[in-house]
């Protein structure tokens, strides 16, 4: 029986100090490199105060992400760490699965807590076996799974977490899933299709699960296919925060939408960007991961482009759609993406000069051989340790991204 067992966290192992420091908060503007594989890509962690504007340089005007807001005391992720919560004291468990340890680590020391120890096995024949190492009896229980690849794999191990927590006799069970599998099939186009994301979310919902956090699903109606309360969290802030670093004049800026189905999503990421203008590539797919660049809708002529999207897969969309905005005369292109999926022939395709940057999270882990030097990988973690903070606290999630 091959085995993989998580107890974090190791003895003497501390938080780093970028999120020790009296100064960070939830979105701090600073880039911290993970990795000892800078001249590769960079790995940064956006843990930034929202600022009120962007400061885009070149004498131009600003622009706007939260207009008028101010970060309450409690956002402060500082006040947090400076005051760890004990584990005796609180009722709120957070546990990690196999498929994205790194990132429920770094969401550990955002909140202040300890990892719940947990024991998940893998038997000879591929079986998963989950067994809390610790009780849970009443406690508000966070579990935290991307379902990304093994994708099914993924999907069961977090089934099985869900069920151990209920037989465990927990309060309340929260499916924390920063990537959703199979979100992409969420309706029919064409005949005799099934709706795999309607019958994922019935698995969960069966399984257990009180409560689902997901971070920016590939479509809004899949919150409908839950039958129990679904947090949507969406990651914009983090990649518009790392985009004010950038020296881009207001006047320079376009946003571009891959595709048509994504306008809604490229107009939401240029309304923070002070109504930048918005173009769209009309692309017609003809098979799965097949995609075809048609035409382009918009002026990107001598414009900075910043193409954004919920996914990148293999890569085909963003890749034909930086050439063809190269060819229209874009001066260059920015790739953003919450999920980096990253399947084959993706890593070959992003890396090959069309695209000045790759601007991705960390909401599924990315193996260091498919880091290339265009790669920004901006981190979640504290964006999804406050929102737990406010599920388990009754408080407003929602007010995190007005």
């Amino acid at each position: 029986m091959a085995s993989l067992a998580l107890t974090c966290p190791p003895a003497g192992v501390k938080a780093p100090s970028y999120l020790a420091s009296s100064s960070s908060s939830l979105f701090s503007r600073s880039s911290i490199s993970f990795s000892t594989v800078e001249s590769r890509s960079r790995i940064c962690v956006s843990n930034s105060a929202r600022c009120k504007a962007l400061n885009l340089g070149n004498g131009n005007a600003s622009i706007p992400i939260i207009n008028g807001t101010t970060l309450p005391k409690y956002f402060d992720s500082s006040s947090r760490l400076e005051k760890p919560v004990s584990r005796a004291n609180t009722k709120l468990k957070l546990f990690s699965g196999t498929a994205n340890p790194a990132l429920s680590q770094e969401i550990a020391w955002y909140m202040g807590l300890e990892l719940g120890k947990i024991s998940i096995k893998r038997f000879a024949d591929g079986e998963v076996y989950v067994q809390l190492k610790e009780s849970v009896r009443g406690c508000d229980v966070f579990l935290v799974q991307p379902t990304c690849t093994p994708t099914n794999e993924n999907l069961m191990e977090l089934l099985i977490m869900v069920d151990a927590c209920r037989r465990a006799s927990a309060k309340k069970v929260t499916a924390v899933i920063p990537y959703f599998g199979y979100a992409r099939a969420d309706r029919k186009t064409q005949g005799r299709e099934s709706i795999a994301a309607k019958l994922v979310a019935n698995l969960i919902t069966e399984a257990g699960a009180d409560r689902v956090l997901a971070c920016d699903l590939h479509s809004g109606q899949s919150m409908g296919y839950f039958d129990i309360p679904v947090d949507h969290v969406y990651c914009q802030p983090v990649i518009l925060d790392y985009l004010a670093s950038k020296s881009i004049s207001s006047a320079d800026l376009v946003v571009v939408s891959p595709d048509v189905g994504g306008v809604a999503r490229a107009r939401a990421f240029a309304k923070k960007l002070s109504d930048a203008p918005l173009a769209i590539v009309d692309k017609r797919r003809h098979g799965h991961n097949v995609a075809e660049v048609m035409n382009l809708i918009g002026d990107v002529k001598g414009k900075v482009a910043v193409m954004v999207d919920d996914m990148i897969d293999t890569a085909g969309t963003i890749v034909k759609g930086a050439a063809l905005l190269h060819e229209e005369g874009a001066r260059e292109v920015y790739a953003c993406c919450t999920h980096a999926v990253f399947s084959p022939p993706a890593i070959e395709r992003l890396s090959s000069g069309l695209l000045q940057e790759v601007i991705v999270t960390n909401t599924l882990p990315v193996a260091e051989k498919n880091y290339f030097p265009q790669l920004t990988i901006l981190s979640v973690a504290n964006l999804l340790g406050e929102t737990i903070w406010r599920v388990h606290d009754d408080s407003s999630v929602s007010s995190i991204f007005l």
